[in-house]
């Protein structure tokens, strides 16, 4: 019994340390490269790159706190404090969303993994995209939320094309990861 509850005390503790890793991550991802976005007031960045490794790797819930978190903390560390709840919402969404697709789809083959990616890729996607449109839209009208679509949706080609070959490096190199998903 001791030892279950010292497990499960260490369990918690790793998934506290990497959600507080991940986030700082995150964070640096959205901050490192930032291209504004005039008419929204907002800008494209590579924070989905940690998003997708983030729920591939560690999974939907720490994709959510860490997705979150993240993008919310380098709005408002970046002079984009309008957009932080907002982002919070969208990515940390995303994040969940993502892990899950890709924990309940089969991924038997390499046409089901790229299948369930590209399933991963689309809902990531329309959540967060979607998301920021409307919001956008309401704030700044239609006509101005629209042209941040094609920049979101290229963020989350980054973000797949990107976050897919780290998950897929450090599951080879570090098999004991796929432990950690939660």
């Amino acid at each position: 019994m001791q030892n279950e509850t010292r497990h499960s005390k260490q369990k918690l503790a790793f998934r506290i340390a990497s959600i507080a890793i991940l986030t700082a991550i995150t964070t640096v991802f959205t901050m490192i490269v930032r291209i504004p976005v005039m008419p929204t007031r907002g800008y494209i960045n590579f924070g989905d790159v940690a998003i997708f490794f983030t729920a591939l790797t560690f999974g939907p819930f720490t994709a959510l706190a860490a997705g979150g978190l993240g993008t919310a903390l380098a709005d408002i560390l970046g002079g984009y404090a309008q957009w932080a709840p907002i982002t919070f919402f969208a990515h940390g969404v995303q994040g969940l969303l993502i892990g899950l697709v890709f924990k309940m789809i089969k991924k038997e083959s390499r046409f089901q993994f790229v299948l369930c990616l590209l399933f991963s890729f689309a809902v990531g996607t329309f959540v967060m995209a979607g998301t920021y449109f409307v919001t956008g839209g309401l704030m700044y009208g239609f006509g101005a939320a629209v042209t941040e679509i094609p920049g979101n949706i290229i963020q989350n080609v980054a973000g797949v094309v990107i976050g897919t070959p780290l998950y897929i490096a450090v599951r080879k190199a570090y098999p004991p990861v796929d432990g950690f998903y939660w």
